[in-house]
């Protein structure tokens, strides 16, 4: 970064006294740190990348005491880079602030499949870290694994399951998949069923798979009971409220079976548990209901969570959970979101896929159509429905579709997708962003055609400003809609 980059984020660091989820702050006035491999490892381990602010005392209030000596600071954290594996390549920047020498180490992001980057001393186990705030804490078997699982293609749908047998599945409809398949695909007819069970994942080396398991077995939860959905609905808007007579639930089930079972079970659930407002149109006399929720929406919830979760011997213990509140519906799936993918690429990049067998399986019994339209379905029926765009959160170890049940009014929220591309700009911006967020809301390519073709008109007409206007190429520079009286 350039000096006076350099010297913004320390004057920024001082003054919200706090360290971030990309910033660790480190005193070196005496000499360089000792330790700084949980961060090295945590910073190398995440899509943001990170850096590390030297010569800022965080015991002293966050005051700026200045590096020993610059030249040999980076010389020791150069020497420490290289004890990590993979070695790390940090870019290092110095500036003068209040008099006093400060430093900067720009540690960048590894490639999904080289992580995880772990202090080679310590060894993969127990060097390798991942940032949760501001702290690093040890990465866990289970993320030690997904890491593995994605550079080797390990797809644990298909991992055998020794104490399944094909007599325990609903013949009926194996039989009805395999001819579907065989009419898809003619050759399948030269194959003998113990051939053609192994070429659609159905067996692996005559043992049946997971994903067979799950959507052909008679009982999939008697070889993994926790493999199904509870469901749950709250007397409140947090768990532990409870209602006038006590209850912690309203409405309480276990929903077991093989998918597509589940995803019916769980669709009947949510109508029980929804309002449901009638109104009789005015034109035809017909009567029209409306539930709280878009049907499509939660489908495509429930069927993402039971399709894309972590199948893996590391979350089979832990079922897939639907929560409703009074305010609205949470559908947590075990499992971070998978490979390279984003939250904010959700909808608009193709996805690693976790479970390619299981998806394939689950697209021809319940018609999912596994074209990644999942997410555009979800949200184009709850803007459709008159509320809140869906909420997506990757949390440490499962990912969350939050449903809201208010709807957009001029008095709570400005809908997400005005008509005119310049007012949703403008709305956005009500907010300050960066270019990289602008980018990402605009569904474009690359920032230079977002400032090009959107951000610079505005500016000129004065539609927008620069939160730091002395410094327009500023990394740190965010746009904000300007308020006319």
């Amino acid at each position: 970064m350039l000096a006076d980059e350099l010297v913004e984020l320390a004057q920024r660091v001082c003054r919200q006294k706090a360290e971030e989820q990309t910033i660790e702050v480190k005193a070196a006035h005496v000499d360089c740190p000792k330790r700084l491999y949980d961060t090295l490892s945590s910073f190398s381990n995440q899509d943001s990348g990170g850096t590390i602010l030297f010569g800022i005392d965080e015991t002293s209030d966050y005051q700026v005491v200045g590096v020993y000596d610059p030249q040999d600071l980076q010389k020791k954290v150069a020497a420490q880079c290289l004890q990590m594996e993979p070695h790390v390549r940090a870019v290092f920047s110095l500036a003068e602030l209040d008099g006093k020498w400060i430093c900067s180490a720009e540690i960048p992001a590894l490639d999904i499949s080289q992580r995880p980057c772990y202090y080679s001393g310590a060894g993969r186990t127990k060097g390798a870290y991942i940032r949760v705030g501001d702290s690093d804490q040890t990465m866990t078997d289970y993320e030690l694994y997904t890491y593995e699982a994605f550079r080797k293609h390990l797809h644990d749908d298909e991992r055998p399951v020794e104490r399944a047998n094909l007599s325990m599945f609903d013949q009926t409809l194996l039989q009805q998949y395999l001819l579907q398949k065989s009419v898809e695909r003619p050759g399948f007819s030269q194959f003998s069923p113990e051939q053609a069970y192994e070429m659609l994942n159905i067996t692996r080396n005559g043992i049946p798979t997971l994903a067979a398991v799950m959507n052909f077995s008679l009982y999939p939860q008697g070889y993994f009971p926790q493999l199904g959905i509870t469901a749950i609905v709250v007397p409140g808007t947090e768990i532990g409220d409870i209602s006038q007579d006590s209850s912690r639930f309203l409405d309480n089930k276990r929903i077991e079976g093989t998918i597509p079972t589940m995803i019916t079970e769980a669709l009947n659930f949510c109508m029980r548990n929804m309002k449901v407002r009638t109104t009789i149109s005015q034109e035809t006399g017909q009567r029209i209901d409306y539930t709280e929720y878009p049907l499509d929406a939660l489908r495509e919830a429930i069927l993402n969570a039971l399709i894309h979760r972590d199948y893996s011997i590391y979350t089979e213990g832990t079922p897939v959970q639907i929560d409703f509140f009074s305010d609205r519906v949470e559908v947590h799936s075990p499992g971070s979101l998978y490979g390279r993918m984003s939250v904010e690429q959700l909808g608009k990049c193709r996805p690693d896929l976790r479970n390619p067998a299981l998806a394939v399986m689950t697209e021809s019994l319940t018609k999912a159509e596994n074209r990644y339209s999942g997410i555009p379905t979800m949200r184009r029926a709850m803007r459709e429905h008159g509320l809140p765009e869906p909420k997506f959160e990757n949390r440490r170890h499962e990912f969350v579709v939050t449903l809201y049940n208010q709807p957009v009014t001029a008095q709570t929220e400005t809908p997400t997708t005005p008509a005119n591309p310049t007012d949703r700009l403008l709305d956005f911006c009500k907010t300050p962003r960066s270019r990289q967020e602008i980018q990402d809301f605009l569904g474009l390519k690359t920032t230079f055609y977002a400032m090009q073709h959107h951000v610079n008109p505005l500016l000129e007409s004065h539609q927008l400003a620069m939160t730091i206007p002395e410094k327009p190429k500023s990394r740190y520079q965010k746009f904000y809609t300007v308020v006319k009286d």
